[in-house]
């Protein structure tokens, strides 16, 4: 099955883990989706923790605004436009050291939610 949003039909809640994260959920196991898409906006001086998903890849395409990415056990940044591709079981996280919201695009397989 397809799916597809309008702009304006994409809606965004609290983060069930990350207070300053916004969600769009996208796509999903709900779905039947092999894949979990969802858009996350984060508020500026706010870190998604370094973590691992033990059986999921994250994919990470910056939409806008820019901050770190953590890979390859350091720090890196990110910025519009960058791709980040985390394999299973691989320590990474993000955070937003800007004066402005940073919105990533998340792909995960199989998916998270």
């Amino acid at each position: 099955m397809a799916i597809f949003y309008e702009r304006d039909g994409i809606t965004f809640s609290d983060h069930p883990l990350f207070k300053g994260v916004k969600i769009a959920k996208l796509a999903g196991s709900n779905d039947g989706s092999p894949i979990g898409s969802s858009i996350l906006r984060i508020e500026r001086g706010i870190e998604i923790p370094v973590h691992t998903h033990e059986k999921s890849i994250d994919s990470i395409y910056c939409l806008n605004g820019s901050g770190e990415v953590f890979i390859d056990g350091s720090w890196r940044p990110l910025s519009e436009g960058d791709y980040c591709f985390v394999p299973p079981a691989e320590e990474h996280g993000v955070r937003n050291i800007s004066e402005q919201q940073l919105e990533l695009f998340i792909v995960h397989c199989p998916p998270l939610f």
